[in-house]
């Protein structure tokens, strides 16, 4: 066993809140080691800027709260405290300037996130933060230190304060695989369950259509879950359907699944067209055409469409091609499709569920464990993409490190 290792500030987890937390610690004087079970820091959020790091939004602050849910009165001290300014106002002085998307998303100027992460890795080293990789977090020993598990062997940690952020338990490959779940619970620490966020949601297809629109993006629709209606994309899997307009509705399509074993998503594949302009479109003859080229040219729909459409209505009982205009424009606008199941949390982009927000104080200490405290998406709360899973795991790291602060200080 290697000797144990002394530190003022422990931080369990590299990713967005833990080094936040990290920065916001040494800025204070505060003596920082970064724990984290891979080989390398912020694996998850590298992942989360392959498609061009989404950081914050820019839509106003109550509009941006609102996207928090049940969890706001908790994460608002967070986020007021550290914005989305103050947020893009950091990404700009570690170099990294940001622009608003035309979706109002907030995104670095280079589009990814590795030199963000290898200028923030960078200052945190110059601020004299010291990062140990390959320890995985085995909980507390005895003396109620660290434990830690190395390709060394076991290794102790004793500390004055410690922040846990080990997220939560999608993308277990990248580092966040809820293992921490049972070693707090045995501390009497109540959680709520960990499940799926902006996750996928699978559908029976048949072979015809999976086989030959799996990977095909529907573009521009409109889809509908009971009263509430997003715009977006999505795509066709081999499994089913995922994406970001999917991913806007899937908490309220999970909790209905849990209940009712099933939901009926209906999607909209031509918003943009009133019904009744649709219908005068669709009521003029078929001629020899087939029934997808007439599709094609009095709707304007492209052949992942008309496959869904075809699909759905076979599902469904009916046929396309024998529904008069108007009943034939109405189900294009409302196609209706089964989602069966919820993809594994593996797959998700988040998770959600966590530590119980009533478990902390508030600086993000844990009541029954004082001296150690929780942030990121260890903590019971879910976002839609759009920025808004980085900021809050960004703002909760800065508070979590301030409430390290104050304790130290006392």
């Amino acid at each position: 066993m290697r000797d144990v290792l002394q530190t003022q500030a422990a931080i369990v987890g590299a990713g967005p809140a833990g080094l936040m937390a990290a920065e916001v610690l040494a800025r204070g004087g505060v003596r920082v080691t970064v724990f984290d079970a891979m080989p390398s820091a912020g694996r998850k959020f590298l992942m989360a800027g392959r498609g061009g790091l989404n950081l914050t939004h820019s839509e106003p602050l109550p509009q941006f709260l609102a996207r928090y849910g049940a969890a706001v009165p908790y994460l608002k001290p967070a986020i007021d405290a550290f914005t989305p300014e103050a947020l893009r106002k950091w990404a700009d002085d570690l170099g990294q300037p940001t622009f608003v998307g035309s979706s109002g998303r907030v995104f670095p100027k280079v589009l990814k996130a590795s030199p963000l992460l290898r200028a923030w890795l960078k200052r945190l080293d110059a601020l004299g933060v010291t990062l140990e990789l390959r320890h995985r977090w085995m909980g507390w020993d005895h003396d109620d230190r660290l434990k830690f598990w190395t390709p060394d062997g076991e290794r102790m940690v004793a500390a004055d304060a410690t922040i846990m952020a080990l997220g939560g338990a999608s993308w277990p490959r990248l580092g966040s695989d809820g293992a921490w779940v049972e070693q707090l619970a045995s501390r009497g620490i109540a959680m709520s369950l960990l499940r799926p966020a902006n996750c996928a949601f699978t559908v029976a297809w048949s072979g015809i259509f999976r086989d030959r629109f799996e990977g095909q993006p529907l573009k521009n629709v409109a889809l509908s879950f009971g009263p509430h209606t997003v715009r977006g994309e999505v795509l066709i899997t081999r499994d089913g359907i995922e994406g970001g307009g999917i991913y806007a509705l899937s908490a309220m399509l999970r909790e209905h699944i849990n209940v009712a074993g099933n939901a009926v998503l209906h999607i909209n594949l031509r918003p943009d067209v009133p019904t009744d302009r649709l219908a005068v479109r669709l009521n003029v003859p078929r001629g020899k055409q087939s029934m997808s080229n007439w599709l094609r040219k009095a709707a304007g729909l492209a052949p992942v469409a008309i496959g869904l459409l075809q699909e759905a209505a076979i599902a469904s009982g009916q046929q396309s091609g024998t529904m008069p205009p108007p009943a034939l424009a109405g189900f294009i606008q409302s196609v209706p499709i089964t989602l069966t199941d919820i993809a594994p949390i593996a797959r998700a982009i988040s998770s959600a569920g966590g530590i119980v927000f009533s478990e902390l104080d508030g600086d993000y200490m844990i009541r029954r464990l004082p001296g150690v405290f929780a942030a990121g998406e260890m903590l019971d709360w879910e976002a839609p993409t759009g920025g808004y899973l980085l900021q809050a795991s960004f703002a909760t790291g800065a508070a979590a490190g301030r409430g390290v602060l104050k304790w130290l200080r006392h």
